[in-house]
């Protein structure tokens, strides 16, 4: 994928001494050397202009606590989630197929994503064709980090007091059993957390899942992504915070759509922390 390549070129994300670089994992292997774990960037995060933002941010936190780690860059490509949604199990074996070969080829053993499509593929769906690995999502990784204290989050900075609600992803939330990890961030941020009538595992879906995103929505009386923030913007919240590429999209299409954007923002969990600590 080029804007991954990118990533390790061009647009190097910034550290506090300067830039640095991003490693690919043809590069380590060149060196005789292999990652600690693999961040798969994933299609959102590396095509998605607003998504590439949370892409750096991660790359940020997993530099700022010395984690050895890498990218595919151009080797990187879709999971096949999209096609298996959308009922052609062909593609997708296809696509899981060509990663698996890659990965293993690689001997990759630990893979963490900011994207919880990717994350549920991966952890729930390879394993049966051949790809085991140990799976985490971001939000876990990075409460983790902070559990262990190499990521300190210091009195929250900015976001101490603020409102901020939490949009639990489908596959994230019912799909894994993923509730308290997020929230557990948002608190160390000593943000006033508000929750939206339907959270956890009530929580409503953003509009996006099953491959909706990539086709026009049914007939209804209101898009799906409209309820959902019509729901978040009755926590009256500074943040919406999200986890997930696809979420991002659907909640700030639906605060757009509400003219809440100047006073609403959508923002991820890697984007809150690095934003917090200044990293």
């Amino acid at each position: 994928m080029e804007e991954i390549e990118r990533l390790s070129e061009e647009n190097q994300p910034q550290a506090t001494n300067g830039a640095f670089h991003v490693p690919t994992v043809a590069e380590l292997k060149a060196k005789g050397e292999e990652p600690e774990l693999l961040f798969w960037v994933g299609c959102a995060g590396a095509f998605d202009d607003r998504y590439q933002k949370v892409t750096r941010d991660f790359v940020k936190i997993l530099h700022k606590v010395g984690i050895k780690y890498a990218v595919l860059g151009t080797e990187e490509s879709c999971t096949g989630d999209p096609a298996k949604r959308a009922g052609n199990e062909f593609v997708y074996q296809m696509q899981a197929m060509k990663n698996i070969e890659m990965l293993n080829g690689y001997n990759i053993k630990t893979i963490v994503t900011a994207c919880p499509h990717c994350f549920n593929i991966f952890k729930n769906e390879y394993p049966e064709l051949g790809g085991t690995y140990e799976v985490h999502h971001h939000s876990t990784f990075l409460q983790q980090l902070i559990n262990e204290g190499r990521l300190k989050v210091a009195d929250g900075g900015e976001f101490k007091g603020k409102t901020i609600t939490f949009h639990d992803s489908c596959y994230l939330g019912r799909g894994n059993g993923i509730y308290e990890a997020p929230r557990k961030i948002l608190e160390a941020l000593d943000a006033n957390l508000v929750e939206m009538r339907r959270n956890r595992s009530k929580g409503l879906c953003c509009g996006a899942g099953g491959a909706q995103m990539f086709k026009d929505a049914e007939k209804g009386d209101k898009e799906v992504n409209i309820e959902r923030t019509e729901e978040a913007l009755e926590t009256n919240p500074s943040i919406i915070a999200t986890a997930c590429p696809f979420c991002m999209t659907m909640l700030t299409d639906g605060v757009k759509d509400k003219n809440k954007e100047q006073e609403v923002k959508v923002m991820d969990l890697a984007e809150l922390i690095v934003k917090a600590n200044n990293i």
